[in-house]
This record gives C-alpha cells, sequence and structure tokens, in this order.
C-alpha cells in the first residue's frame, strides 16, 4: 500500500509541477482576465480549492509535533496547494517502510 500511494503522489507531484509550469510559461497569474477571475464558477472553486487545502492541513498540524512546522506547511499549503501536499505526502511515506500500514501514514508517530 505505502509503495502505490508513493506512486501515486509522485504523479500528483510531477503533473502539478508540469500544469503549473505550463500554465507560467503561458502567461502570468496576475494577468488572469477579469472575466474568468470573476465568474461564479471560478470563485466556487478557488472556495472548494482553498477548503480542501484547509481540510488536509488541519490532518497535517494533528501529524506535525511542533509550531514551526504547522506554520511553514500552512503557508506552503496555502501557496503552493497540492505540490506542498504531494510533497507532504511523499515525506511522510518514505519515511516509513514499505510494509508499513496506514495507521503509521495516518497516526501522529509516538515520541521517543
Amino acid at each position: 500500500m505505502i509503495i502505490m500511494l508513493r506512486v501515486a503522489f509522485a504523479i500528483v507531484l510531477l503533473t502539478m509541477l508540469g500544469a503549473t509550469g505550463w500554465a507560467s510559461g503561458e502567461c502570468a497569474l496576475w494577468k488572469t482576465p477579469r472575466a474568468v477571475a470573476t465568474h461564479p464558477w471560478f470563485i466556487a472553486t478557488l472556495f472548494d480549492c482553498y477548503f480542501g487545502f484547509l481540510t488536509f492541513y488541519l490532518w497535517l498540524a494533528y501529524k506535525e509535533t511542533t509550531w514551526l512546522a504547522r506554520v511553514a506547511w500552512l503557508l506552503a499549503v496555502l501557496l503552493l496547494g497540492n505540490i506542498a501536499m504531494s510533497a507532504y505526502m511523499l515525506l511522510t511515506l518514505f519515511r516509513l517502510p514499505a510494509n508499513a500500514g496506514m495507521e503509521q501514514v495516518l497516526l501522529r508517530r509516538k515520541s521517543k
């Protein structure tokens, strides 16, 4: 299961980096046409996206034990979205053995 998750999140990370790189090469983010930026579905999609980011972040904040890590990851998730989220998951997954159970992925590590 861990190997499958590593592959899945690596695909997400590579796809997001590719799509973001391509979009950046086509036009600057701040040059989004007003008609697009003010469209109701664009706004609804942004709310949906950021509530998803914040939902993921709540779990991440539970997993992390220091405030510095929590704040740094919050900024990363809010600024980079799925790029930061997939990076966090890959870091988490590569810290675990390939035969780890899902509880080791989802639950906070025990203090040593």
